[in-house]
Protein backbone atom coordinates (compact mmCIF):
# COMPACT_ATOMS: atom_id res chain seq x y z
CA UNK A 1 0.00 0.00 0.00
CA UNK A 2 2.85 2.07 0.93
CA UNK A 3 4.56 1.54 -2.77
CA UNK A 4 1.39 2.38 -4.08
CA UNK A 5 0.82 5.94 -2.48
CA UNK A 6 4.38 6.94 -3.40
CA UNK A 7 4.30 5.86 -6.67
CA UNK A 8 0.81 8.08 -7.49
CA UNK A 9 2.83 10.81 -5.43
CA UNK A 10 5.38 10.83 -8.20
CA UNK A 11 3.54 10.15 -10.90
CA UNK A 12 1.17 13.89 -9.42
CA UNK A 13 4.58 14.97 -9.29
CA UNK A 14 6.06 14.02 -12.50
CA UNK A 15 3.08 14.37 -14.91
CA UNK A 16 2.31 18.54 -14.62
CA UNK A 17 6.68 18.66 -15.39
CA UNK A 18 6.31 16.30 -18.74
CA UNK A 19 3.37 18.42 -19.78
CA UNK A 20 5.40 21.54 -19.13
CA UNK A 21 8.17 20.28 -21.38
CA UNK A 22 6.03 19.68 -24.24
CA UNK A 23 3.47 22.48 -24.46
CA UNK A 24 4.99 24.74 -26.22
CA UNK A 25 4.38 24.15 -29.85
CA UNK A 26 5.66 27.47 -31.54
CA UNK A 27 8.69 25.17 -33.35
CA UNK A 28 8.06 22.54 -36.05
CA UNK A 29 9.98 19.54 -35.30
CA UNK A 30 12.54 20.72 -38.38
CA UNK A 31 13.02 24.25 -37.66
CA UNK A 32 14.28 23.08 -33.90
CA UNK A 33 16.55 20.95 -35.55
CA UNK A 34 17.53 24.00 -38.09
CA UNK A 35 18.06 25.91 -34.68
CA UNK A 36 20.40 23.08 -33.41
CA UNK A 37 22.35 22.98 -36.12
CA UNK A 38 22.74 26.45 -36.43
CA UNK A 39 23.91 26.78 -32.58
CA UNK A 40 27.59 27.82 -33.04
CA UNK A 41 26.91 30.13 -35.98
CA UNK A 42 25.71 33.15 -34.74
CA UNK A 43 24.88 35.25 -37.51
CA UNK A 44 23.16 32.08 -39.71
CA UNK A 45 21.09 31.34 -35.98
CA UNK A 46 19.88 35.10 -36.19
CA UNK A 47 19.15 35.10 -39.58
CA UNK A 48 17.41 31.79 -39.40
CA UNK A 49 15.03 33.28 -36.75
CA UNK A 50 14.47 35.93 -39.22
CA UNK A 51 13.32 33.51 -42.09
CA UNK A 52 11.16 32.13 -38.95
CA UNK A 53 9.81 35.09 -37.63
CA UNK A 54 9.25 36.30 -41.42
CA UNK A 55 7.29 33.03 -42.16
CA UNK A 56 4.83 33.46 -39.04
CA UNK A 57 4.43 37.23 -40.25
CA UNK A 58 3.66 36.19 -43.84
CA UNK A 59 1.12 33.82 -42.62
CA UNK A 60 -0.88 36.35 -40.77
CA UNK A 61 -0.84 38.51 -43.77
CA UNK A 62 -2.18 35.42 -45.71
CA UNK A 63 -4.69 35.23 -43.35
CA UNK A 64 -6.22 38.15 -43.89
CA UNK A 65 -5.51 38.92 -48.19
CA UNK A 66 -7.83 35.84 -48.86
CA UNK A 67 -11.82 35.65 -48.57
CA UNK A 68 -12.67 35.37 -44.69
CA UNK A 69 -12.00 31.83 -43.05
CA UNK A 70 -13.93 30.55 -40.11
CA UNK A 71 -11.50 30.28 -36.88
CA UNK A 72 -9.58 33.25 -38.79
CA UNK A 73 -9.10 35.13 -34.97
CA UNK A 74 -7.67 32.33 -33.17
CA UNK A 75 -5.68 31.34 -36.17
CA UNK A 76 -4.14 34.98 -35.68
CA UNK A 77 -4.10 34.49 -32.12
CA UNK A 78 -1.97 31.55 -32.28
CA UNK A 79 0.16 32.85 -35.17
CA UNK A 80 0.98 36.03 -32.71
CA UNK A 81 1.51 33.74 -29.86
CA UNK A 82 4.21 31.95 -31.81
CA UNK A 83 5.61 34.86 -32.77
CA UNK A 84 6.19 35.91 -29.61
CA UNK A 85 7.85 33.10 -28.27
CA UNK A 86 10.20 32.79 -31.64
CA UNK A 87 10.94 37.08 -30.52
CA UNK A 88 11.41 36.14 -27.12
CA UNK A 89 14.23 32.92 -28.11
CA UNK A 90 15.57 35.24 -30.34
CA UNK A 91 16.17 37.72 -27.47
CA UNK A 92 17.66 35.32 -25.29
CA UNK A 93 20.17 34.47 -27.61
CA UNK A 94 20.92 38.37 -28.76
CA UNK A 95 21.88 39.08 -24.96
CA UNK A 96 23.62 35.70 -24.85
CA UNK A 97 25.47 36.87 -27.90
CA UNK A 98 26.23 40.40 -25.93
CA UNK A 99 27.65 38.80 -22.79
CA UNK A 100 29.75 36.61 -24.71
CA UNK A 101 30.74 39.06 -27.58
CA UNK A 102 29.86 36.82 -29.93
CA UNK A 103 30.40 38.73 -33.54
CA UNK A 104 26.71 38.91 -34.89
CA UNK A 105 27.67 42.21 -36.47
CA UNK A 106 27.01 40.88 -40.26
CA UNK A 107 23.40 39.82 -38.91
CA UNK A 108 22.30 42.85 -37.25
CA UNK A 109 21.44 45.55 -39.67
CA UNK A 110 19.32 42.64 -41.30
CA UNK A 111 17.59 42.25 -37.80
CA UNK A 112 16.62 45.94 -37.40
CA UNK A 113 15.14 45.57 -41.16
CA UNK A 114 12.94 42.51 -40.04
CA UNK A 115 12.03 44.45 -37.15
CA UNK A 116 10.21 47.05 -39.64
CA UNK A 117 8.30 44.61 -41.46
CA UNK A 118 6.94 42.74 -38.82
CA UNK A 119 5.76 45.34 -36.85
CA UNK A 120 3.78 46.51 -40.06
CA UNK A 121 2.10 42.55 -40.34
CA UNK A 122 1.68 42.65 -36.95
CA UNK A 123 -0.48 45.88 -36.96
CA UNK A 124 -2.54 45.12 -40.51
CA UNK A 125 -4.78 42.81 -38.70
CA UNK A 126 -8.11 44.65 -37.99
CA UNK A 127 -8.92 44.89 -33.85
CA UNK A 128 -10.41 41.80 -32.20
CA UNK A 129 -10.72 40.88 -28.96
CA UNK A 130 -9.30 37.61 -29.61
CA UNK A 131 -5.95 38.81 -30.61
CA UNK A 132 -5.51 42.03 -29.07
CA UNK A 133 -3.33 41.25 -26.27
CA UNK A 134 -1.34 39.00 -27.95
CA UNK A 135 -0.86 41.41 -30.60
CA UNK A 136 0.43 44.07 -28.62
CA UNK A 137 2.57 41.91 -26.60
CA UNK A 138 4.18 40.79 -30.12
CA UNK A 139 4.53 44.69 -31.37
CA UNK A 140 6.17 45.29 -27.47
CA UNK A 141 8.19 41.89 -27.96
CA UNK A 142 9.61 43.80 -31.23
CA UNK A 143 10.22 47.11 -30.13
CA UNK A 144 12.63 45.53 -27.71
CA UNK A 145 13.99 43.65 -29.90
CA UNK A 146 14.76 46.23 -32.65
CA UNK A 147 16.05 48.67 -29.23
CA UNK A 148 18.27 45.87 -28.24
CA UNK A 149 19.21 45.27 -32.04
CA UNK A 150 20.36 48.92 -32.32
CA UNK A 151 22.54 48.94 -28.64
CA UNK A 152 24.09 46.09 -29.43
CA UNK A 153 25.58 47.09 -32.50
CA UNK A 154 26.46 50.08 -30.96
CA UNK A 155 28.30 47.67 -28.23
CA UNK A 156 29.86 45.61 -30.73
CA UNK A 157 31.41 48.33 -32.74
CA UNK A 158 32.91 49.62 -30.02
CA UNK A 159 34.33 46.06 -28.73
CA UNK A 160 35.50 44.74 -32.07
CA UNK A 161 37.12 47.97 -32.43
CA UNK A 162 39.17 47.24 -29.10
CA UNK A 163 39.47 43.63 -29.86
CA UNK A 164 39.55 43.20 -33.53
CA UNK A 165 38.92 39.62 -33.58
CA UNK A 166 40.84 37.10 -35.87
CA UNK A 167 42.05 37.28 -39.71
CA UNK A 168 40.60 34.27 -41.28
CA UNK A 169 42.88 32.76 -44.12
CA UNK A 170 41.05 33.01 -47.70
CA UNK A 171 43.41 30.29 -49.31
CA UNK A 172 42.15 27.15 -46.64
CA UNK A 173 39.80 28.83 -43.86
CA UNK A 174 42.36 28.70 -41.27
CA UNK A 175 41.96 31.46 -38.84
CA UNK A 176 45.32 33.22 -38.07
CA UNK A 177 46.50 34.30 -34.84
CA UNK A 178 48.62 37.13 -34.63
CA UNK A 179 51.52 35.87 -31.72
Amino acid sequence: MTRALCLAAALVLLVPALHAQNNDHSLSNAEIEKLRDTAYYPNQRIELFIKLLDERAKAIDDLYAHPRKPGREQDTHDLLNQFNSIVNELEDNLDDYSTRHRDVRKSLPKLVEATERWSTAIKTPPDNETYNVSRRLALESIRDVHDDTADLIAEQKTWFAAHPPPKEDKNNGVIDIPR
